[in-house]
């Protein structure tokens, strides 16, 4: 299991949760971003998919050095939900922020959930 994944994991059963914003501030199939711990996160909600419909992703962009994540396109690649850094338009994997095109680039990904119109991320 991955960093990333231990700490997602940690996160859900521990039960802790920080409000960053309600579901209202959402942008359908879009990006917005957050402050979160010290990190800036950029949240993507996918209403249209089935399944995970929100996820939150680091919004700071390792190759370009710039926090541009969510403004980035999201979309589909072989069956994985990505999105697209701005600058230099690697794909990042929503689901565990991989870079499909440089695997040595990966994003930190935290747990994020919908309760009851409010987004939570889970806090490590």
């Amino acid at each position: 299991m991955s960093p990333f994944n231990t700490q997602r994991a940690e996160s859900l059963q521990s039960g802790a949760w920080q409000s960053v914003c309600n579901e209202q501030d959402l942008v359908n199939n879009s990006g917005v971003v957050v402050w979160h711990d010290g990190a800036q996160v950029a949240l993507f909600y996918l209403p249209s998919v089935e399944g995970q419909t929100l996820y939150a992703i680091d919004n700071h962009d390792p190759k370009s050095g710039a926090n541009v994540i969510g403004r980035g396109l999201v979309g589909s690649i072989k069956g994985d939900l990505v999105v697209a850094a701005p600058i230099y338009k690697q794909h990042f994997r929503l689901e565990d922020g991989c870079c499909l095109e440089d695997p040595q680039q990966q994003l930190r990904v935290w747990p994020v959930r919908l309760n009851e119109g409010v987004v939570e991320i889970g806090v490590a």
